[in-house]
């Protein structure tokens, strides 16, 4: 049985209509990431979920109880839902230890002191808190204030967790080592879970499965790896991933390729969606998968490299050829001048 169900969510917010029509089901031990651009639905879907808000039209069951059913008039309020939250801002209270922010979900279910103590000491140091316990939030950092806001979730072994951007106000590299933690202690603990970021990468570190919203509807679900992979349209592809991105006309099509023309060029790409001979078409590719060659051969073009960029752990072209602007990325700098650039076809998708 699903830990969770949702099925044909609707929900206006004044005028607008944010949630158009959204199901999706999570299996136990499964982590699912709502990903989107700001505005997509995923927090509004996350918080219809977790009884912060009430949904016009729709149906929410969890484990084998019904939550939310609009046409039923039920409406289980969030504290009896069964469900962990993490918010993006932590909502921690100055004026409480760690110790009295995690035990205070225990208290409100009547908990013993000894059974209070001992599942808040678990939880604590499970998530290397354990020495932090009577500190305020004023004197811990960024990322301990994080664990202390997963912990007062966990303290209560919810079957499932849900968490609205929890590592968005951490820096790049701390945010870097929170993801894999978090993904480690989530299957760890066999914790189910549906994770809202608009961070793809984020998104794919951590779930088992991506939801990708888009004005309110599901554009495309699957494995981090299908999304990457193999972008159902133009938007996802788009997301997904550093992409180059090239326009132009479709100018001939064969065994499920085509070649886009564009300003003085014309290369070949797989077909991802069903356009025909003279039509606009754009295409994506990686940047990682765009390469530098070493003279002209299939599916090569001269261009003119402008400048090479450190980014650490690699390089990064920038090329340009007429009005066309491409990177690609390296292992060393390379001087200004000519450069043939290959597109291999079965990585360069048309839409």
């Amino acid at each position: 049985m699903p830990e969770l169900v949702v099925e044909q969510i609707h929900k206006r917010l004044g005028g607008n209509e944010v949630l158009k029509g959204v199901s999706l089901s999570l299996a136990r031990g499964e982590v699912i990431a709502l990903l989107g651009h700001s505005g997509s639905g995923k927090t509004t879907l996350l918080r219809s979920v977790a009884g912060l808000e009430t949904p016009d039209a729709g149906r929410i069951t969890r484990g084998d109880r019904t939550v939310f059913d609009a046409e039923r008039g039920i409406e289980v309020p969030p504290e009896k839902r069964g469900l962990g939250l993490v918010f993006q801002s932590y909502a921690l209270w100055p004026n409480r230890t760690v110790f009295a922010t995690v035990a205070y979900g225990l208290r409100l279910r009547r908990a013993g002191d000894a059974d209070v103590r001992r599942r808040v000491g678990e939880v604590l140091d499970r998530l290397g808190l354990g020495k932090f316990a009577e500190r305020y939030p004023h004197q811990l950092s960024g990322g301990q204030q994080q664990r202390v806001a997963l912990a007062r979730a966990l303290v209560y072994q919810p079957p499932v967790l849900l968490l609205d951007e929890p590592l968005s106000n951490l820096d790049a590299k701390l945010r870097e080592e929170a993801r894999s933690w978090l993904r480690q202690l989530i299957l760890q603990l066999q914790i189910s879970a549906v994770y809202v970021t608009h961070d793809q990468v984020e998104a794919m570190a951590v779930a088992d499965r991506v939801l990708f919203l888009r004005d309110g509807r599901i554009e495309q679900e699957g494995t981090p790896q299908d999304m990457y992979e193999h972008p159902a349209s133009a938007i996802t592809a788009d997301f997904m991933g550093s992409n180059n991105r090239l326009t132009g006309t479709l100018g001939a099509v064969a065994d499920g390729r085509g070649r886009l023309d564009g300003e003085d060029f014309g290369l070949w790409g797989r077909l991802c969606s069903p356009i025909g001979v003279g039509a606009t078409g754009t295409a994506f590719i990686r940047l990682e998968r765009t390469r530098l060659a070493d003279g002209p051969g299939k599916n090569r073009l001269a261009m003119r490299l402008e400048t090479s960029l450190y980014l650490g752990e690699r390089w990064e072209y920038l090329l340009t050829r007429g009005g066309l602007r491409v990177r690609a990325w390296g292992r060393a700098p390379l001087p200004p001048g000519e450069r043939w650039v290959e597109f291999p076809p079965d990585d360069l998708w048309l839409f």
